[in-house]
């Protein structure tokens, strides 16, 4: 056993959140060369924090070691979503994700892919036609809005305008919230984004509140009537499931997809992945591999743990990499998960 490399410095001094977010990648890979090792220290929105930029260390971390690994339950996502599968731990993460399973399956999945098609069809009908460059980010994040409120919410653009812009609107100051310093402030002519945010949120919560009352028809009439928790889980998870996150995410796979497959020398592979349907999966896994939407996720350690790390040797291939993983041992403390990319 090996113990963890590198240094969590001082606070505030020390912290290197700035460094981290101009390039995430050029951040973990410089200090997984200077160390030889996936698995290193540093300090992230101060606090001493483990990144984790193996596989073998993630899959430990996610999956056979995850008992031991809690969600940061003052992490802004918590303060912005509440309670809800993502900010869950233990046995309530997995009740729940039995429950909202059943959402995904069967005749509530194939209820939406009348929706799907059409909302496609509308948002991307003319992007051929056009003689014009288009901006196509934008255009996939209307494709993601219009899809999460049409089959979340059961509100259309065409039937119900005001209020599709009316929750656009709130869903996008909701992640301000999300991307502002976490301290609520509000005097008289301004307040601060946090603040705003969470102003936001009550007005979407009022909104789904609503609809849950009302709508027996779609998803929010099955999600109704699942076995959870409590009664405001509910509109928790459709708060998540409407939020800005689920567009932006889609809308970037959707534009590194794009910019991968365009370009006049990239014919062959065009063809090929709209004729073959498994080689265009494959395609849009590597694109999520090398390009996620989300770069990570935080974990609190509730106790000591050991994890693989895969030692980097001079001249030593990738695939070499996971044959002889060393054992590190995490603190207590935060832990950081890069993407699988690194």
């Amino acid at each position: 056993m090996s113990k963890l490399v590198g240094t969590a410095g001082v606070s505030v001094l020390g912290d290197k959140s700035l460094e981290f977010y101009r390039d995430p990648v050029a951040f973990c890979q410089q200090r997984i060369e200077k160390h030889g090792t996936r698995i290193f220290q540093s300090r992230l929105l101060n606090k001493p924090t483990s990144f984790v930029c193996s596989v073998e260390g993630m899959k430990e971390l996610l999956c056979e070691k995850s008992s031991v690994f809690l969600k940061d339950p003052t992490d802004v996502m918590h303060n912005m979503y509440g309670d809800n599968i993502v900010t869950a731990n233990g046995e309530e993460a997995c009740l729940l994700r039995l429950s909202l399973t059943n959402l995904f399956t069967g005749k509530c999945l194939a209820s939406g892919s009348d929706l799907i098609n059409s909302v496609s069809e509308r948002c991307l009908k003319d992007l051929s036609a056009t003689g014009e460059p288009v901006s196509v980010y934008p255009l996939f994040k209307r494709l993601g809005t219009e899809l999460v409120l049409g089959l979340f919410l059961n509100v259309n653009p065409d039937e119900t305008p005001e209020l599709f812009q009316d929750i656009t609107a709130l869903c996008t100051l909701h992640w301000h919230g999300i991307i502002s310093t976490p301290v609520s402030v509000k005097v008289p002519l301004w307040s601060s984004g946090f603040c705003t945010a969470l102003e936001a949120k009550d007005k979407l919560m009022d909104i789904i509140k609503d609809k849950l009352e009302c709508q027996r028809q779609g998803f929010v009439g099955y999600l109704r009537d699942l076995p959870l928790p409590d009664a405001s889980c509910a509109s928790q998870h459709l708060l998540l499931f409407i939020s800005a996150l689920i567009p932006k995410a889609l809308a970037s796979l959707l534009t590194s997809f794009t910019l991968v497959l365009s370009g006049a020398g990239k014919k062959e592979i065009r063809n090929h992945a709209r004729a073959d349907p498994d080689y265009l999966y494959y395609v849009l896994l590597e694109i999520q591999r090398l390009w996620p939407p989300f770069i990570g996720g935080r974990r609190i350690a509730n106790q000591k743990r050991r994890t693989g790390a895969p030692p980097l040797q001079p001249r030593q291939r990738p695939q070499e990499l996971h044959r002889s993983p060393a054992e590190q041992r995490l603190s207590q403390g935060s832990v950081w998960v890069p993407a699988p990319a690194l």
